[in-house]
């Protein structure tokens, strides 16, 4: 171009229409995600069993637990990483296509709960300060104040609850 010689250009990284990151970006995609999948407080919502279904879940617990529910940001933060992590053991462990994400709320606590059609049990393992995986059911364990599994006819449901204050 004539006459720009001088003058720095703008870079473009990636695709013209890839946002950053900024907490109302965020908010847009986790709105889109309810759009596309469904509300997983009217029913369980189904989603492949693929490592990007993770954000899907973290972004779908996001709307719902601090706009619908209005939970605190901290009761959100806890909440998307207890989910980020039954969602991971979903997808890494029980060799299925689709698993389904369902949340509930009731008088004083929450549940979120992930089915997948695989009958093995998840396993609590001790963690060392070190170790680089297998903390995703010791998160749960710590920061949730009951979880459990729930074998089905065909697979099983694993949830954590959460204590919540009333408004």
């Amino acid at each position: 171009m004539a006459g720009l010689e001088g003058i720095e250009q703008p870079r473009r990284h990636g695709s013209a229409t890839a946002a950053r990151w900024t907490p109302a970006v965020e908010d847009e995609r986790a709105l889109k995600a309810l759009e596309l999948f469904g509300n997983p407080t009217e029913a369980e919502v189904p989603l492949p069993s693929r490592p990007e279904s993770a954000a899907t879940a973290r972004r779908l617990t996001q709307v719902v637990v601090l706009r619908h529910w209005g939970l605190s940001p901290k009761m959100t933060e806890d909440t998307v990483l207890l989910v980020s992590e039954l969602v991971g053991n979903a997808v890494r462990h029980t060799g299925a296509r689709v698993f389904g994400l369902r949340m509930r709320r009731r008088r004083g606590w929450i549940r979120i709960e992930v089915r997948d059609p695989s009958r093995g049990l998840p396993c609590l393992m001790p963690v060392q300060e070190l170790d680089l995986s297998g903390r995703g059911l010791f998160l749960v364990d710590k920061l949730s104040d009951r979880w459990g599994v729930d074998l089905l006819p065909r697979g099983k449901t694993t949830w954590f609850e959460m204590r919540v204050a009333d408004r």
